[in-house]
């Protein structure tokens, strides 16, 4: 069995490998009346692929410079449109600007610390109440997935504890919370909505 890794390298994956091989095919004809029609067909077929962009501006000259770049510009047809060549580099998308910031406890992952600091700057009352009841069924859940082992009263505490600075602790009702009921089986941002939602009913 031969894996596409060990086979030519394609120019433009897009088009697949059949298209290249036409294009390959396409460089060994010395006729050249016959090798103009051989390119003509192949840029039908690329045309083919997209039919969807049939009507966007320059769609027809793009193709033409996809076949030269596919022959590396080596392909000698009469070609309608003036060639551009194609920088690679500026091919490339630009890569994603992920966040590089610490992430102490990754079974906690960024929002379980984003609310606590929240929490930590509420006053105290009911609201701060809730919103450390919903943080701790959360941290339990999170402890159960990535290990049950883990979840632990105790390991809640001291979590809970150690990234509030010793500012929050979790009480008996969030502790023994059911999670087959709770907001805790929702993700992490639903928790922080249904938060908000509960806060904004209390207004009316």
């Amino acid at each position: 069995m031969e894996y596409n890794t060990q086979r030519e390298h394609l120019p433009m994956p897009e088009y697949g490998r059949s298209v290249q091989e036409m294009v390959n095919h396409a460089l060994d004809i010395e006729d050249r009346s016959e090798r103009q029609r051989c390119a003509e067909t192949i840029i039908s077929i690329m045309q083919g692929m997209f039919p969807t962009l049939k009507d966007v501006d320059d769609f027809q000259a793009k193709l033409w410079d996809h076949l030269a770049y596919m022959s590396d510009y080596r392909l000698d047809v009469d070609y309608p449109y003036p060639v551009t060549k194609i920088d690679v580099d500026k091919q490339k998308p630009d890569g994603i600007g992920y966040s590089k910031g610490e992430v102490r406890y990754r079974h906690y992952g960024r929002i379980i610390p984003e609310l606590i600091e929240k929490a930590v700057s509420m006053e105290n009352g009911p609201e701060r109440s809730l919103l450390v009841k919903l943080i701790v069924m959360q941290m339990r859940k999170d402890l159960v997935i990535w290990n049950k082992e883990m979840n632990t009263d105790d390991r809640i505490r001291e979590d809970l504890n150690c990234l509030s600075k010793g500012v929050l602790q979790a009480d008996d009702e969030a502790l023994n919370a059911d999670l087959s009921r709770n907001m805790a089986l929702q993700g992490p941002q639903r928790l922080q909505r249904q938060f908000q939602r509960k806060k904004n009913r209390k207004r009316y």
